[in-house]
């Protein structure tokens, strides 16, 4: 079964991954790790007052630190960060609104 991830900008700017079978997605901790190394990479910040930095947050400021032309090129690392998403969050689909700031 297929694993789809979507990566939303705006209503009319949605980018979709289908992940396949044959691909080998990471493992979670893989997934998580690779995440934490682009919000590094990045030089992201958090909007949270305390500085907690939680797994969705993460997920949702890399994609808009990453930025759209990425996902709308349909790039290499767009791709992988498809795969990061769908191994944290463990799941065959996955909506990531960077506007709305909600991963669903």
């Amino acid at each position: 079964m297929a694993t789809t991830v979507t990566v939303a900008f705006a209503r009319d700017r949605e980018y979709e991954f289908k992940l396949h079978d044959a691909e080998t997605l990471p493992t979670r901790a893989e997934a998580q790790q690779w995440l934490e190394q682009q919000w590094l990479e990045l030089e992201c910040a958090t909007d949270h007052p305390m500085g907690k930095i939680l797994a969705i947050d993460r997920i949702l400021t890399v994609a808009r630190y990453g930025g759209e032309k990425r996902f709308a090129n349909k790039d290499d690392w767009a791709k992988e960060y498809a795969k990061a998403v769908a191994a944290a969050l463990e799941l065959k689909a996955v909506r990531v609104d960077v506007a709305e700031r909600v991963v669903g």
